[in-house]
């Protein structure tokens, strides 16, 4: 095999790597007269100092006794040494024992809890899925904070998307209460009946109040969170909130009042929706690709960049840029097909 890859014109050193081997392995077996043969049998007897299987078993039973069962090998040999003046094995025999009958794991009810991954959700139109979160805002004093609601709508394509804001609003505090007049709002003015919408959010109080998970109760809106602590499960509302912070207009000094703090935000809305092409959806805006407009500027970019390429055919070899819009998104995709499944 690595002698047709040679000849192929493969180098030896990878062809040999990628069968698990190395090139002086295979010029010994050349120099025995082996061929291609792999001759090796591994150990023919067993290690001298292995345990027998009582001690094996031994070894278990005390692992796994009310006293041991929550400690690590690396506790429960020092304890025993302490406790009992006994030694079975190392620590690292006792992790190879239990790695064997598949006990490397916590063997009692306190292992520390554990959050599922969210559930995989797939946008391919406008207004099915909504991502939310609150960032920060500098106050007028040293210590206070603006809370800043921003809703994404959440149209997602497999690389890009257009992330339109479709409301945001800025309070002095958060509570369930003002993110489910925001809900409210957003649904009201875009004449929305949000029956079967997806709202991601992560697992702040305001997200998982009772006044705000009654409202979706009763408008059949289905609520998603992100794992505790974990932020990419929030990856739009994420990055939104960090172009936000990060756009050069944004103010190096705490906002003097509410209304000023507002205006700026509302400012960054009309621009984020209206001017910036995002990369995430072929760098046209939020707006024309939730407005069903993203076909006919793609459409004209297409043939702007062919009549260039007709033109100058010297200039390019391959194919010009995609232009294509791409139809669905995924929001906490499943990592493997069988998790796929399981999400569907």
């Amino acid at each position: 095999m690595v002698a047709d890859a040679v000849r192929a014109g493969a180098r030896r050193h990878l062809a040999a790597q990628t069968l698990g081997l190395t090139v002086r392995t295979l010029q010994r077996w050349a120099e025995q007269g082996l061929g291609a043969q792999d001759q090796r049998r591994g150990p023919h007897t067993a290690p001298a100092n292995k345990l027998s299987p009582a001690e094996r078993q031994r070894l278990l039973d005390v692992a796994n006794t009310p006293a041991y069962r929550d400690l690590s090998p690396q506790q429960i040999v020092p304890r025993l040494a302490d406790e009992q003046q006994l030694y079975l094995a190392s620590a690292s025999t006792f992790y190879r024992v239990l790695r064997d009958e598949q006990q490397v794991v916590h063997r009692q009810r306190s292992r520390p809890a554990t959050a599922s991954r969210p559930r995989a959700q797939v946008a391919s139109g406008p207004n099915q899925v909504w991502s939310w979160d609150i960032s920060w805002l500098p106050g007028p004093l040293r210590g206070t904070f603006f809370y800043l609601y921003l809703i994404v709508d959440v149209w997602m394509i497999v690389d890009v998307w257009s992330r339109k804001i479709v409301g945001g609003v800025v309070h002095e505090e958060e509570s369930s209460e003002l993110a489910s007049a925001l809900f409210l709002s957003v649904c009201r003015d875009l004449g929305l009946d949000p029956l079967g919408l997806v709202l991601h959010a992560d697992n702040g109080s305001p997200m998982k109040g009772s006044t705000l998970l009654a409202t979706l109760q009763r408008l059949g809106v289905i609520p998603s969170f992100s794992r505790p602590g974990v932020s990419n499960d929030n990856p739009f509302s994420e990055a939104l909130f960090r172009t936000l912070k990060y756009r050069p207009q944004y103010p190096s000094q705490p906002f003097a009042t509410l209304q000023v703090a507002w205006a700026w935000v509302a400012a960054f809305i009309h621009w984020y929706n209206t001017e910036h092409r995002h990369s995430a959806i072929r760098y046209v805006t939020p707006a024309e690709r939730h407005d069903g407009q993203e076909g006919a500027v793609l459409a004209r970019r297409h043939q702007l960049y062919q009549a260039a390429r007709q033109q100058h055919p010297e200039r390019g070899s391959g194919d010009t840029r995609n232009w294509t819009p791409v139809a669905t998104v995924h929001l906490n995709p499943a990592s493997t097909p069988a998790a796929a499944d399981r999400a569907t």
